[in-house]
């Protein structure tokens, strides 16, 4: 089956194939870069021996939302936002987010954190296989590694859409018309590659 550049297509056996030339390979992968430099470090790992039921209500994470508008967008609060709770008290919404985020906020963080390393080491394997020619290479995504790029690609795109100060409600002809000499230029391209990339692996899944 022929494959076009940056469209993912079902494999035989399960699991998504995209052919990605140099130039694909190279943003993909510092754009992932990037999203593990914005996510940080995870949390310390627990003693080997500590007990597990002690280490879940002792869960020591945030509890105010991040400062940065694109980390903002990868946790947002659990309640919260215009019309939520259909009128309840906004310190009692305020009090129970910041409960949520204590006890899930790092497992999330560990969650994107490895989406993106599946990223990274999937575009190095391709990389160190050397096998990028006219046609590029043939990244296959199998196992787990569907669902973990589907939701790097999410993350990504989320943490654009911050940069640029986007909403879904922005995705048009707006977008697409942007003149080549705006600076945004480059990252709106990128926002709507990825937004391809996307598509098609949902697709294909």
């Amino acid at each position: 089956m022929e494959r076009e550049t940056g469209t993912f297509v079902p494999l035989e056996n399960g699991g998504a194939a995209a052919r990605l030339d140099g130039i694909e390979i190279q943003i993909l992968r510092s754009l992932a870069v990037q999203l593990l430099e914005l996510i940080g470090p995870g949390p310390a790992e627990p003693a080997a021996d500590a007990d597990p039921l002690a280490v879940l209500f002792a869960a020591d994470g945030p509890t105010e939302p991040p400062s940065d508008p694109a980390l903002a967008r990868l946790f947002p609060d659990a309640y919260g936002g215009p019309g939520a709770g259909g009128g309840a008290d906004p310190e009692e919404l305020r009090a129970h987010s910041a409960e949520f985020r204590r006890y899930t906020e790092n497992d999330l963080r560990s969650r994107k954190r490895e989406d993106a390393l599946a990223v990274v080491r999937s575009l190095d394997a391709l990389r160190s296989a050397g096998d990028e020619g006219d046609e590029g290479a043939l990244l296959e995504l199998t196992g787990e590694l569907p669902l973990r790029w589907l939701g790097s690609l999410n993350d990504l795109r989320l943490t654009i859409a911050a940069r640029l100060d986007i909403t879904e409600d922005d995705e048009s002809a707006v977008l697409f018309g942007l003149p080549d000499d705006d600076p945004r230029k480059p990252m709106v391209m990128a926002y709507l590659w990825l937004g391809g990339l996307q598509e098609t692996l949902i697709e294909t899944l």
